[in-house]
């Protein structure tokens, strides 16, 4: 006689468990713990077979019949309906294995573990977290089309994000490109949008002018809404020119004043690739002021609240704002970029200062000192022009043509 929910809610644990027999093969077990277990008994190929049809009540009796109907009908086709989910189950954890977000999180691991700065790879991650994996990650990457991906990407650009979506772009193409080496899919869809998207607009970075440098210079000197610290870093950023994160999480044990030089370790530059900064004796100056305020720590800015830690990265923009100068931290790489070409130095010496240029990570480090006794000149020449504004001298820049040649 076929089960009822009547009969199956009235079914009680008993010493050993027990069958609630249905009908084509199918009944309910009933365990000594309570657990009750939809299965179904068939034969294949001659030989007596068990088929797990789930557990009451999460799967309904109307529902465990529909699952024993299913596995008829593949026997009725002459399959094993235990070894079809089998397949169907290696077939899933293949393609879970093989899904866009899986393939990208292990090419992410890959890069941030030995290229990428700290800051990139979250930010990177966050993007496809973000706007890429609640759509495509699931997918398998080898089924992902452009038209899919260039959907995803166009919403993110109606939403404002112009160059989030072109970015992002970018890094799916990564992705598939990491696919296609590793052998889980062959193309990459992401390299067929290249024009189809809405172009990034021009960035620059805000920064002060050749007119604002000298009162900027001067001013910074009697600044007193900003800590001594923080204007000292604000001097050293125009001296030096880098990055601010590269100055930013500086530590002292970087420095050699006696050789005047500084190296900037590879796990804070773009390309993970040491960088050299020879030091002016302005810098070096500035260097020792700051080392009576912050020498007894290991980072040159620490945390108000955490020495262990770097200052905030608004700290210096919030600074440079309040002083009335509406420009970033990094904008004085481009204000001595300026300058330094005007004054007649060579643009690969200048671009070599500024660590631009080289993507092959083996060139790169092997050409990190290039330049670098010209580099030195210039860096020396460069201190004694900031000081000169400083203390409020009239200086007229060297031009190419007259500058000798090193």
């Amino acid at each position: 006689m076929p089960l009822t929910d009547t009969k199956i809610r009235a079914a009680k644990p008993a010493d050993k468990k027990y069958r609630l027999s249905d009908e084509k093969g199918m009944y309910l077990e009933v365990t000594k713990a309570g657990g009750r277990y939809w299965r179904m008994k068939y034969r294949y190929q001659g030989r007596e077979k068990l088929l797990a049809l789930g557990v009451y009540p999460d799967v309904s009796l109307a529902q465990a019949r529909a699952k024993r109907d299913e596995a008829r009908a593949l026997l009725a086709d002459g399959t094993d309906p235990g070894q079809a989910r089998k397949a169907a189950k290696h077939e899933k954890a293949k393609t879970a294995a093989n899904s866009f977000e899986v393939i990208a999180r292990e090419w992410h691991g890959i890069q941030a573990a030995g290229r990428w700065t700290e800051g990139h790879a979250t930010k990177t991650l966050q993007g496809l977290e973000k706007h890429i994996f609640p759509e495509l990650g699931h997918r398998p990457i080898s089924e992902i089309t452009a038209g899919e991906l260039l959907a995803v990407l166009k919403a993110m650009q109606a939403g404002g994000t112009i160059d989030r979506a072109n970015r992002l772009r970018q890094t799916c193409g990564e992705v598939f490109r990491y696919g296609i080496a590793t052998g889980t899919n062959e193309g990459n869809p992401a390299a067929d949008l290249v024009r189809t998207l809405q172009a990034s607009p021009q960035r620059h970075f805000a920064a002060l002018t050749k007119d604002q440098l000298p009162d900027f210079l001067q001013a910074l000197k009697k600044e007193h809404r900003a800590s001594p610290v923080t204007c000292l870093g604000l001097k050293l950023l125009a001296l030096t020119f880098v990055r601010p994160g590269e100055l930013r999480q500086a530590k002292w044990e970087e420095f050699d004043l006696e050789a005047g030089m500084w190296e900037v370790p590879a796990d804070r530059m773009k390309m993970r690739v040491s960088h050299l900064v020879p030091l002016s004796a302005q810098t070096i100056a500035t260097l020792e002021q700051l080392r009576e305020l912050t020498g007894n720590t290991e980072l040159l800015f620490p945390g108000r609240s955490n020495i262990r830690k770097p200052i905030s990265d608004n700290t210096w923009r919030q600074a440079l704002h309040a002083m009335g100068y509406k420009v970033t931290a990094h904008g004085f790489r481009a204000t001595a970029s300026t300058l330094l070409n005007e004054m007649g130095y060579r643009a690969d010496a200048i671009e070599r200062q500024l660590s631009h240029g080289e993507r092959n990570k083996v060139r790169a480090a092997y050409n990190r000192a290039e330049y670098l006794e010209e580099r030195r000149e210039m860096m020396n020449h460069w201190g004694g022009y900031l000081a000169a504004l400083e203390n409020g001298q009239k200086v007229v820049p060297i031009h190419r043509n007259k500058r000798k040649a090193i």
